[in-house]
């Protein structure tokens, strides 16, 4: 009698151990999982981390290299249809001219900034340099009038005494000015490199493509090619939009310049386009020179010259519109202000990584706001009348 009530008893107490042994299975098999799985993404951070920090190095040379490829890419097309095929020759040729016209203009910049250094010493020891008094107008300028024809008045009195006041502004910031130039001289050394790299992607260009593509249809699906045109597209917007608007700007100004005989104009030039990119108004250095132009050149030069600053500085406004965002079905304000938030955000690469980001980001919002549109439709086409 006993044995008849405690066996389904004991049964059911069996049961319940046998379910709590696989509940606690389970538990360990999940928590084995678990550490599995953060073991394999510890070391696959680890492999990430190391092969990031062995091409850290290239990836800024390489990135430059596609934005120049994807830039000369239909140029390289147009003329190998001229030439009959020879894609190789081509595109050698114009590495050649590239490179040519980067170091060229350097060399041209470095000799005439170290050629006037000299001569300023020297005709600083001699005691032949002088500067011409300034005219009553200087002191009417607004905001700074006085203090500039204060310092204006006496560097033509005593030269020498004048510039040795400021000798603790120049010892403070030489080391600034050497960082600046060697940063300036690897930039362009990076450049270079950038562009030979360049070459290479364009005589592979088919298969450089199809790469592109290939990451593009992984990472976004079925439009990654739309959006890898779309990107391509950008860059070349970009480029004609902002760096082909500052090389007419700095290359005016600086034939400007040259014809009024303002000295170190390469050095004027090269500042008025690195203000246009940045997209600040060039007036800011032109300024100062047309003033400068108006202290020694007669009435009829200086003004003219004066108006010919004035048109180079509001060029930008109607070669803007004509060219940034030209073959690219985005905003030009969004490709604008892409440009300039990438810019300030990455350095002068921003400029082609930030227009690119906002201009997918915009595609990518208009797309989603038409597939909201597209559904409220059907829904509303779906409702009974």
């Amino acid at each position: 009698m006993f044995y008849a009530f405690s066996h389904p008893i004991n049964r059911k107490e069996k049961e319940k151990e046998g379910k709590q042994v696989n509940k606690d299975l389970t538990k360990k098999e999940i928590v084995d999982l678990a550490l599995e799985i953060i073991i394999k993404t510890v070391v696959l951070g680890v492999v990430l981390y190391y092969a990031l920090a062995i091409i850290r190095p290239f990836i800024v040379p390489v990135l430059w290299a596609i934005i120049i490829a994807v830039t000369l890419s239909p140029l390289i097309k147009k003329l190998e249809r001229h030439f009959q095929g020879k894609r190789t020759f081509i595109i050698t040729i114009v590495t050649v001219i590239a490179v040519s016209a980067l170091l060229i203009p350097t060399y041209m910049l470095s000799d005439s900034v170290v050629s006037s250094s000299q001569q300023l010493a020297h005709d600083l020891k001699a005691g032949t340099l002088s500067v011409p008094p300034p005219s009553q107008n200087v002191e009417s300028w607004p905001l700074v009038g006085e203090k500039v024809y204060a310092l204006w008045s006496g560097a033509a009195d005593d030269l020498e005494n004048t510039i040795l006041s400021f000798r603790p502004q120049f010892n403070e910031h030489a080391g600034q000015i050497a960082i600046f130039v060697g940063g300036l001289l690897g930039g362009i050394l990076q450049f270079v490199v950038s562009l030979i790299i360049a070459a290479l992607f364009l005589v592979n260009s088919e298969g450089s493509v199809g790469v592109y593509h290939t990451i593009s249809r992984r990472l976004l699906g079925e439009k990654g090619v739309e959006w890898a045109e779309l990107s391509a597209l950008t860059i070349r917007s970009v480029v004609q939009g902002v760096i082909g608007i500052a090389v007419i700007q700095g290359v005016l100004s600086l034939i400007g310049m040259m014809i009024i005989g303002i000295p170190l104009a390469w050095l004027w030039a090269f500042g008025i386009f690195f203000l246009a990119i940045i997209q600040l108004p060039t007036i800011l250095i032109l300024g100062p020179i047309v003033a400068y132009v108006f202290s020694y050149a007669d009435v009829t030069p200086a003004t003219i010259f004066a108006i010919y600053a004035i048109l180079i500085g509001l060029s930008d406004n109607i070669l803007k519109p004509m060219l940034l965002g030209r073959g690219v079905d985005i905003p030009m304000l969004v490709i604008l202000l892409g440009a300039i938030g990438g810019m300030l955000f990455l350095g002068i690469l921003g400029l082609f990584l930030g227009a690119v980001g906002l201009a997918l980001t915009y595609k990518l919002f208009m797309a989603w706001m038409e597939d909201a549109a597209k559904e409220q439709t059907s829904e509303t086409s779906q409702e009974p009348t």
